[in-house]
């Protein structure tokens, strides 16, 4: 267990409630313990494990729950997690990613804690828009949008999410969405032969996850190379992108050294740009699309690039909306932390026990 810490342990008086917040992931399991004061949450600290060396959420939370009580003396008694995959009643998920279940009637039974909901993280991420600042996010496109016009949210990572949230009159109320396994949109000769290699020995049709994700760009890396022409390649950057685990961070790396790698930010990035298009056309989401997860963050320039901004508004019809439309990369990648606890504060009254 790695632990962050946000606030003094002397800074603890004057909070109505203590809850947990949880971000499950493929890769990553993060948990955090938020206080409550003038219905606003402020975390103080996190916790992070690796999701495949888990055999359940239980024992993560066992964990942070002790530290908080040995740490700063406080009991836990609401919580929240997002979870990579279909949720069903807010107390149930199998996460995409993942071997093993999510459960909420387990976790209350087995830590003590008396109410836990289970939602999509994608609907956890857009509960944490409302704890970020200006400096949290980078605008990659301007737009006239405004308050009350509804909003979207897409980001790759181990896989593809996305969420919407709409405006009820006074406040964003985020809908979940499994959008990322829809199908890919084939437009040309290149999108053709991807998607065959991919498909191949399948027998599934190919979704966007499967180009916009972490083994998204170590595949289409891979065809690129695969039909490269001699002296396009470096091969000493081949050799240590082949040989390593996290395949997609050394493409991200090498991308301005190493020819390939910078051809697959291009081609991801336009694939990116297509699908955040569609997106914000089915949820007319004109009131600004944010994109989350990881790879945003650590490739943002990859927003201003003409791939992406020229494949978002290439449209025949209601180009209007996709010019009205702003867009903001989250900086932060504490946003799902904050947007758990949020969510958990609130207690999820759309949730049934």
């Amino acid at each position: 267990m790695i632990i962050r810490s946000y606030a003094e342990e002397a800074k603890l008086e004057g909070y109505d409630l203590f809850v947990l917040g949880g971000d499950i992931g493929g890769t990553h399991t993060n948990l955090a313990v938020a206080g409550m004061r003038d219905e606003k949450t402020a975390v103080l600290f996190s916790t992070h494990f690796e999701s495949q060396k888990l055999g359940s959420l239980v024992p993560a939370i066992k964990e942070t729950l002790e530290y908080a009580d040995e740490k700063f003396g406080i009991g836990i008694e609401r919580g929240c997690a997002g979870v990579a995959g279909a949720v069903s009643g807010c107390r149930r998920s199998k996460p995409t990613n993942l071997s093993w279940e999510v459960d909420a009637w387990e976790i209350e039974r087995e830590t003590g804690i008396k109410d836990f909901y289970i939602i999509n993280d994608f609907q956890i991420i857009a509960y944490g828009i409302e704890s970020l600042s200006e400096e949290d996010l980078l605008l990659a496109k301007a737009g006239s949008g405004g308050w009350g016009e509804t909003r979207s949210i897409i980001g790759a990572g181990t896989g593809l999410g996305k969420a919407i949230l709409a405006f009820d009159g006074k406040n964003y109320s985020p809908l979940s969405s499994e959008g990322g396994h829809g199908d890919l949109t084939i437009h040309d000769r290149f999108d053709l032969e991807l998607a065959a290699e991919i498909r191949a020995g399948r027998g599934t049709p190919v979704s966007y996850e499967e180009v916009i994700s972490g083994r998204g760009i170590e595949r289409i890396y891979r065809y690129l190379k695969d039909r490269s022409t001699e002296g396009s390649s470096d091969p000493r950057y081949a050799s240590e992108i082949e040989g390593a685990e996290e395949k997609a961070a050394l493409i991200s790396k090498y991308k301005e050294k190493d020819e390939t790698s910078r051809e697959t930010f291009k081609v991801f990035a336009k694939y990116y740009g297509r699908c955040a298009k569609n997106f914000v056309l089915d949820s007319m989401s004109t009131g600004g699309l944010y994109i989350a997860g990881g790879i945003a963050a650590k490739n943002r320039e990859m927003f201003t690039s003409p791939e992406f901004q020229t494949e978002f508004l290439k449209a025949n019809r209601q180009r209007q909306i996709l010019e009205k439309t702003p867009i903001y990369v989250i900086l932060n990648y504490d946003v799902s932390l904050y947007g758990a606890c949020n969510a958990a504060a609130r207690g999820i009254r759309t949730c049934q026990k």
